[in-house]
């Protein structure tokens, strides 16, 4: 790190977790860029979170591990964090706040930017529309992904997010343009053998490319979390309306980011929350997931799934519950299906994609039944479901021949349709086919969500096939 020229004041008062207090400051804006010097002459970077009555609280992004109150300066730049940004940086694999740490030299820059982003003006807003192929049947064909959306995954501890969230950023595609596609993998806190998983199946896969991977490790400073996510979004800001680029931005785990956020808020000894988070934790998480969308007369667009793992897999803890209102729907992984050996695990009763039917479905923008095909799925596996609990209570014996055959097309919905490989990249045509493959156990009458054009055009042919 350069030494760079600023006030610098060597009347540090307090010390405290990822925090240093510096009294008889001047002049001195919130969120403005430190430079904190170590009596060893080690330069670590920090930033201004509260200012006031000639103090500063300093947020260090590497730790205050080895400060000393007496011998630390602090020096004050006169601006706010930036990242330098290019197309160079596709391709390159980066710490949490954005240095390179693949053994290549630093990308030049084609232009810096506040890592705090612009925010989109609402009035400029172009509704999302174009539908994202992200080769998974439980997305595509009942909660499609949509290009300016932000679609959240809820997991749980030891369920494959991981897995899925590779898969979709290897497999995401915009069928039928030829635009380009990148993808912003941001991770925040996880282990070492995560970050090599994610590394090594972009760099297997090729799409290494067309991707760039920030990595925020476990054994990284906690607070250097809270800057990840804005870094990594701040590069997919520049390659999406700049640069004209569809751009897909994965961040996990979100929990390690609320996480820091409240370790931070407990040593600056605010009134804390539910479950002791920040009050503003759900004006924190808008500033970074309200960062996606489409820009009137831009082509590129920026679409965001972020990962949370849910403590004790409860969906109202408040991350799950804030991020559930700020997004547009949610994908829910359940433990249940993953106990059953079923990949990916998606609990698609309980997920929802809010932009799927303005966004796809009404205008036509894949193929004419996806919508009705949609509405049957849920429709029929909502009752299999159903049927189920009441088959343990009574027993199958005491059902009619059409509650058995709900049960059979259960059985089928989770085994064929939600069930696939890791490497298997379904198009939504295999995806829709197989949804018709699995209506065919059931009578005709009982597709009630689908028109009956739609029925001679599919069903019947389903039926002549198997015949």
């Amino acid at each position: 790190m350069a030494r760079a020229s600023g006030v610098e004041y060597a009347t540090v008062r307090e010390i405290k977790g990822p925090l240093m207090i510096v009294e008889n400051v001047t002049s001195v804006a919130y969120d403005e860029l430190v430079e904190v010097e170590a009596g060893t002459g080690e330069r670590r970077l920090g930033r201004v979170i509260e200012v006031g009555g000639g103090r500063a609280v300093i947020q260090v992004f590497e730790g205050t591990q080895g400060l000393s109150i007496s011998e630390t300066r602090a020096r004050f730049l006169g601006k706010t964090m930036e990242l330098g940004v290019s197309e160079d940086m596709l391709g390159r694999i980066f710490d949490g706040l954005g240095r390179p740490i693949d053994g290549l030299p630093e990308p030049v820059a084609e232009e810096y930017r506040d890592i705090n982003g612009d925010p989109i003006n609402p009035n400029e807003r172009d509704y999302p529309s174009d539908f994202i192929q992200t080769g998974v049947s439980a997305i595509d064909g009942m909660n499609s992904l949509v290009r300016g959306q932000k679609l959240p995954i809820f997991s749980g501890a030891g369920l494959p997010h991981n897995l899925l969230a590779a898969q979709i950023a290897r497999q995401a595609t915009v069928p039928g343009k030829e635009e380009e596609f990148a993808v912003i993998f941001a991770a925040v806190g996880v282990q070492n053998d995560e970050a090599r998983f994610f590394r090594r199946s972009l760099e297997d896969s090729g799409a290494i490319s067309r991707s760039a991977l920030f990595l925020n490790l476990a054994d990284d400073p906690a607070v250097e979390r809270v800057i990840t996510p804005r870094v990594a979004l701040t590069l997919a800001e520049y390659l999406a309306f700049e640069k004209d680029y569809h751009v897909l931005v994965i961040i996990t785990d979100m929990t390690n980011y609320a996480e820091s956020l409240r370790e931070i808020s407990a040593a600056r000894e605010e009134v804390p929350g539910r479950k002791g988070y920040p009050g503003y934790m759900y004006t924190d998480l808008a500033s970074i997931h309200e960062r996606a969308g489409r820009i009137k007369g831009r082509k590129g667009s920026l679409t965001q799934m972020p990962i949370l793992t849910m403590p004790s897999d409860d969906i109202t803890h408040p991350i799950p519950d804030l991020t559930g209102y700020i997004t547009e729907g949610q994908l829910v992984l359940s433990r249940d299906l993953y106990r059953k050996g079923i990949y990916p695990p998606i609990n698609v009763l309980m997920s929802l994609s809010r932009l799927m039917g303005p966004g796809i479905i009404a205008e036509k923008r894949t193929r004419g039944d996806h919508g009705e095909v949609s509405n049957q799925l849920y429709a029929s596996y909502a009752r299999a479901v159903q049927l189920r609990a009441l088959s343990e209570i009574v027993g199958k014996s005491g059902l009619s021949d059409i509650d058995l055959k709900y049960l059979e097309f259960g059985d089928l919905f989770e085994q064929r349709f939600l069930k696939q490989g890791y490497d298997e990249n379904r198009t939504l045509d295999q995806t829709l086919d197989l949804a018709w493959e699995i209506f065919s156990v059931l009578p005709e009458s009982e597709l009630t969500k689908i028109k009956e054009e739609t029925l001679k055009k599919h069903y019947w042919k389903k039926l002549t096939i198997q015949a």
